[in-house]
This record gives structure tokens, C-alpha cells and sequence, in this order.
């Protein structure tokens, strides 16, 4: 598939059917996620945590619901795979993570709509479970180390044909 097809066919998807993607689709997925520009060339200052075991998901939900104080509130969309990308803190650059970690999850989600998997990117569950300490010690990550976006994965309910016309939605001005 050519990119500027696929950037016109990425939507949030916010409906997932339950079957878990493969094996090879989530590495070809991470592995395009790895290849995402990351400031300063560090690498080793970025982590990511792929999270398919449903009991995990259901707490990362309803420990978001709570902070939230939303009962109904489905955050990560019932999708099987959640990949949460952590980086970390540097205080010369302060928003580096969160600069990298959107780099990292734009390009798992451009790799993922070349292999029919469906994706969102996701930042408010990562305010609701950074104040449980429990669930971060869960998460094994390396010491330093805190998430900064996710992103959720798996096949769309419905599907990802639906081409939309790119346009200029952000206004611009150029400056020769």
C-alpha cells in the first residue's frame, strides 16, 4: 500500500472485534514503531510494553474508570492488544517522551493499516494508572522509566477501506 493511501484510510478506531492479531503482524507492528525518529538518536531511553493478557486490560480499565469517576468508560476500546511506550524523563528535554513516544505510536499505526489491524492512540488511561503505583510495578518497566502514550491494536469492526480526501485541516501560513 502506498503512505499517502494509507494516512487517508487511518481512522481511531474505537471498535474491535475480540481475536487477538498474530504474532508476526504485532512484530512487523513494533518493528515500524522502532524505526520512528527519536530525539537525540536515544533509543535505549524509550521502552515499550505490549499488554495481551485480558485480566491486565480489564484492570488498566477499570483503574481509568475510577479515576475518572465514569463507570461506562471504555478507554481502551475492548482491544486485545495495547502497546503502551514509555520513556525515560529528561530534564534538559522535558516533553521528549511524549514527543517520541507520539512518533513511536504514528508509525505502529501507519504499519498497522498496511496489515488490515486497526489502531488508536491513547493518553488518558496513562494519567489514571501513573498514580497507582501497584499496576506501574505490574508493567516490569526498567527503573526510570514512566508511560507516556499508548496505543491500542487489533481488527476493526469495521473495516479500514474507507479512503478519506486529505485536506488542510490545520491552518497554515508560509513564511518565504
Amino acid at each position: 500500500m502506498e503512505l499517502m493511501k494509507a494516512i487517508a484510510i487511518r481512522k481511531s478506531t474505537r471498535s474491535y472485534k475480540s481475536e487477538q492479531i498474530s504474532d508476526e503482524t504485532l512484530d512487523t507492528i513494533i518493528k515500524a514503531g522502532c524505526a520512528a525518529p527519536i530525539g537525540m538518536g536515544a533509543y535505549n531511553s524509550m521502552h515499550l510494553t505490549v499488554i495481551q493478557n485480558v485480566d491486565l486490560l480489564n484492570k488498566i480499565t477499570n483503574i481509568t474508570r475510577e479515576v475518572f469517576g465514569n463507570p461506562k468508560m471504555n478507554p481502551l476500546y475492548d482491544a486485545p492488544t495495547l502497546v503502551i511506550v514509555s520513556s525515560k524523563p529528561n530534564e534538559k528535554a522535558p516533553a521528549i517522551g511524549l514527543a517520541n513516544a507520539s512518533c513511536i505510536i504514528e508509525n505502529m499505526s501507519l504499519a498497522g493499516i498496511e496489515l488490515g489491524v486497526g489502531s488508536v492512540y491513547l493518553l488518558g488511561f496513562v494519567f489514571a494508572i501513573s498514580k497507582n503505583e501497584d499496576l506501574i510495578k505490574e508493567l516490569n518497566l526498567p527503573e526510570g522509566f514512566v508511560p507516556d502514550a499508548g496505543i491500542a491494536l487489533g481488527y476493526p469492526t469495521e473495516p479500514l477501506t474507507n479512503e478519506e480526501e486529505l485536506k488542510q485541516a490545520i491552518e497554515t501560513n508560509i513564511i518565504k
